[in-house]
């Protein structure tokens, strides 16, 4: 599956500890146009390198994939 374009989801909903990015905050790497500006670059992170698009994450629309991750994030947020 390839990442929906205009979606941005995965770079808004979790956080990013390498990054000190809060869950619901957009990645300070995340463009006008919801593309990561650091893609294929040395300096990504290696969970968002890792992350592959899934029809589960990603659902039908980019307001499904923000709910599930939402979701996700608050189910494995620690305390």
């Amino acid at each position: 599956m390839e990442c929906r374009p205009g979606c941005g989801a995965c770079c808004v909903a979790p956080s990013i500890t390498s990054l000190a990015k809060p869950a619901g905050v957009a990645c300070r790497h995340l463009t006008a146009d919801l593309r990561c500006a650091v893609f294929g670059c040395p300096e990504r992170p290696a969970c968002c390198s890792g992350l592959r698009p899934s029809a589960e994450m990603c659902g039908e629309s980019a307001g499904q994939a923000l709910r599930w991750l939402a979701e996700l994030e608050a189910l494995t947020h620690p305390g």
